[in-house]
């Protein structure tokens, strides 16, 4: 018997549970939680932030203290997946619990793309992109489900999907009209200013300030349980943070760019820590979940190029590799969840039914999510599943709505060691690609022409097709 296929013997015991898994989900919340207040929530998105590069990931030359004092003391899931490496389509799957085919927002820019849009007066401009408003309006978002169950909401930061009301957030930084002073808008190719369509407005928090969340605490909660969606345009470039984030980098020998990129990412950390020690001076932190995860992955492209703003390395943002795809999954809840580490995949598909779960409302939620509520896991209650995790890449602008079939480029699938990137259409960029992550964590070693891992790759397209197949 090959190496190959005898290694993958025991993923077909275990394979027709997961193709169960795909298409299945099992909810269980404690009794013990549902006769309780129901927790605040605080979701907590990196920008731009690739799985290696945290402290408590074991990256000994980023400072990080912040995030790794939440690590130390929450459940860390550090195989967590997001389903496409950048931004928009990532975070419309934190809001919806969905894969980007299956709530449309498989794109950054809606058609005739951003290139085109820039051509058009602002009043062209703003229509082209309200065009994709009803794509989340009728979906059952995250602070939708928790309005209808007595949260207020706020929305901080990273949100491409118009008004923040248009998400279901009750209050909020984001209007999809260009800021007053422009500083995070864009202008079109006659000079008129517009919103990017990022976040606008929101994109202050973390960068410029963070009072907007210490004002709702003060004057929006009032005694309700809130949900605050903080995801800051933080570590993404530009790369400017002060001389007291640059510093611990400069004796350490680091490429120009890396050195940006991890100062960058250490003034995020330093707004975790005063977001938490908002909740701490308004004895908040006993009965908040706080959920972290990254959007998506980047890491600098190796140049010379003293840019501000450095292109994001081909194997990590806009890839299928596991520097755009992976992040760590924390859920801090004291009191409640015991600091643990499960090794097992998941997603950020698992984000809105885990959630929902703590708050007591499960039963809100849309029939047949794909995502697992991970809650008795945290709890120590259930034993982690083996399952895969599943994603597709797509171009940055898109030709057509609701057509992710003529769109997308590639479907990946982790399933335990391996790695499975399946290219589709004409696409000479991405070739077939199989990894053995355990050997290969670098993806270096492509499997998928060596004859003694043919039935293993065969096998594998299983459940990748059953997922989804254009």
């Amino acid at each position: 018997m090959s190496r190959g296929n005898g290694e993958f013997q025991v993923l077909v015991k275990s394979l027709r549970l997961m193709l169960w898994l795909v298409c299945s989900v099992v909810t269980v919340v404690p009794e013990a939680l549902s006769a309780e207040a129901p927790p605040n929530i605080v979701v907590i998105l990196a920008d731009d932030h690739t799985y290696r590069d945290f402290g408590f990931m074991g990256n000994v030359a980023v400072q990080t203290p912040h995030l790794d004092r939440l690590a130390s003391e929450s459940a860390l899931f550090p195989n967590g997946y997001v389903p496409m490496s950048v931004c928009r389509p990532s975070l419309a799957t934190v809001l919806t619990g969905l894969y980007p085919h299956q709530h449309g927002i498989y794109f950054n820019h809606p058609p005739p793309g951003l290139a085109e849009m820039r051509k058009l007066s602002a009043e062209e401009y703003h229509q082209a992109r309200r065009v994709t408003d009803p794509l989340i309006r009728q979906r059952a978002t995250l602070p939708r489900i928790l309005t209808e169950q007595g949260y207020v909401s706020l929305q901080t930061g990273k949100h491409w999907e118009g008004h923040f009301t248009d998400a279901g957030f009750t209050h909020g930084m984001t209007t999809g009209r260009p800021t007053p002073a422009d500083r995070y808008g864009t202008r079109l190719q006659n000079g008129e200013p517009v919103a990017h369509g990022n976040g606008d407005a929101g994109l202050a928090i973390g960068r410029d300030t963070m009072q907007p969340i210490a004002t709702f605490l003060d004057e929006q909660v009032r005694g309700k349980p809130f949900l605050i969606w903080y995801a800051p345009f933080l570590p993404h470039v530009p790369f400017d943070a002060g001389p007291e984030f640059q510093e611990p980098y400069r004796k350490q020998g680091l490429p120009a760019q890396l050195r940006a990129y991890y100062a960058e990412i250490t003034r995020f950390d330093h707004t975790v820590g005063q977001l938490r020690e908002m909740l701490a001076q308004r004895s908040l932190t006993h009965n908040t979940l706080i959920v972290f995860a990254s959007d998506n992955g980047y890491r600098p492209e190796e140049s010379e190029n003293k840019s501000s703003s450095p292109r994001a390395d081909a194997r990590s943002k806009w890839s299928a590799h596991e520097d755009g795809i992976r992040t760590p999954l924390l859920f801090n809840w004291p009191g409640k969840i015991a600091p643990a580490r499960y090794e097992g995949l998941v997603q950020t598909v698992d984000l809105l039914p885990t959630i929902a779960a703590a708050a007591g409302c499960e039963q809100a939620l849309p029939k047949n999510l794909p995502g697992q509520n991970l809650l008795p896991v945290c709890l120590g209650e259930a034993e982690l599943p083996q399952r895969p995790a599943f994603g597709a890449i797509y171009p940055n602008d898109a030709t057509e709505l609701n057509a992710p079939e003529n769109h997308v480029l590639a479907r990946w699938m982790r399933l335990q060691k391996f790695k499975l990137i399946v290219p589709e259409g004409d696409n000479p960029d991405i070739p077939l690609q199989l990894y053995d992550l355990q050997r290969d964590p670098a993806e270096y070693q492509n499997l998928a022409d060596d004859p003694a891992y043919r039935v293993a790759l065969s096998r594998l397209m299983l459940p990748l097709n059953a997922w989804w197949q254009p």
